[in-house]
């Protein structure tokens, strides 16, 4: 048998997945030998992104510095569209290196932030196939939220902080930072004006011991119904502030209706993260319908539609389970209402009126005997 130094090129990325074999023959060698096997789990990495709060007191430097992204985005968005329109050319990010090369000296930025600027507004226009992006603004009522790009090594902790371009931000450190390799990350601001530093970071996987597979069927009554009997009651987080929303809202109080979309849209995370955790390491597969809030979004279920939060929990269930190395699937559930459990055949109430019947047995066999 032949190996290599590596076992990534058959397992995976070289950058996730790095297995070494002591005293290895090189892959030139004709000679034959044999090697324990490591369990995958051992080696295997995979790649999570951390967030953690960035205290107030660094808030004006952030902005400073937040402004000097938005001139460059805004600067490479003229420098492209002009491009497209006068010569037809779609600029690359290494197209526009050299023209944004020595700037960041002048604007307060890291050098490498300059790149990675390019490389997103490049990856942008690429996604909504567009000559020119919306401008990136500083001030006013729509206003950019603040992001400033960090490549990779140009963030590091330090001395209990996190260093970048020659500062030093202190933050709520609730991962313990100092055990981690900074990867690329970003500072990003939120409505309330309140500034976070998110970070990739490799983790060991930690397989989850759950055994057998759980459906999922996403709902308004309950947000979540599983097939195991468990349910994820629909709160109603937003329709329990609705009053206060209002009232906040016809005062014209912008920083107090703020904090209330902040605490609905907390408190609704916080019970998925519970929900889907728990499903997570109890099983190892989880399916879930195929429900879209985006069409139902335009019915006049539209409110508790997005109240319910299906779009969040699946994504959550999606990168647990991939972290977790279980099996993650999304179902169709077109006819799965008149559909009998036991047989297959699409015998069951049709229409509206029909989701009335909650409960049955054999629909084809009842039907058959009433002559309908």
């Amino acid at each position: 048998m032949r190996a290599g130094k590596h076992l990534a090129p058959i397992l995976g990325d070289e950058d996730q997945m790095d297995v070494e074999f002591k005293n290895a023959v090189p892959s030139c060698s004709d000679s034959l030998f044999g090697f324990h096997r490591p369990n995958i789990f051992e080696a295997m990495k995979q790649t999570k992104t951390l967030k953690v709060r960035v205290k107030d007191k660094h808030a004006a430097e952030l902005n400073h510095m937040a402004r000097s992204v938005n001139f460059v985005w805004n600067y490479l968005n003229e420098l492209s569209s002009r491009a497209i329109r006068e010569k037809g050319l779609f600029l690359s990010a290494y197209d526009m290196h050299p023209y944004t090369k020595g700037a960041g000296k002048d604007l307060g930025l890291h050098s490498q932030t300059l790149q990675c600027i390019a490389a997103e507004y490049v990856a942008r226009r690429k996604q909504f196939k567009k000559p020119r992006l919306n401008w990136r603004k500083s001030g006013g009522v729509r206003r950019s939220l603040g992001w400033i790009p960090v490549n990779t090594g140009a963030a590091k902790w330090k001395n209990g902080q996190v260093f970048h371009n020659g500062t030093y931000f202190k933050v709520w450190d609730s991962y313990g930072l100092s055990t981690y390799k900074f990867r690329a990350g970003s500072f990003n601001e939120d409505s309330r004006g309140r500034w976070y530093f998110n970070v990739a970071v490799e983790v060991d996987v930690q397989p989850t011991l759950g055994q057998g597979a759980v459906g999922i069927d996403l709902g308004l009554k309950d947000v979540a119904t599983c097939s195991d009997g468990g349910r994820l009651e629909n709160s109603r987080f937003y329709r329990r502030m609705e009053d206060q929303l209002a009232t906040a809202q016809r005062a014209r109080n912008k920083r107090r209706v703020k904090a209330i979309h902040a605490k609905i849209k907390n408190r609704r995370q916080d019970a998925q993260h519970k929900f889907s955790r728990k499903l997570v390491n109890q099983y190892g597969e989880i399916v879930v319908g195929d429900v879209s809030s985006t069409k139902l979004a335009k019915t006049k279920m539209a409110k508790s539609v997005y109240d319910a939060g299906w779009s969040q929990l699946k994504t959550m269930l999606e990168y647990k389970c991939a972290h977790a190395g279980i099996v993650f699937k999304v179902v169709r559930e077109t006819n799965t209402t008149r559909a009998c459990s036991s047989c297959g055949s699409l015998s069951g109430p049709p229409g509206v009126n029909g989701l009335r019947v909650r409960a049955g047995s054999a629909w084809s066999v009842v039907y058959s005997t009433t002559g309908t």
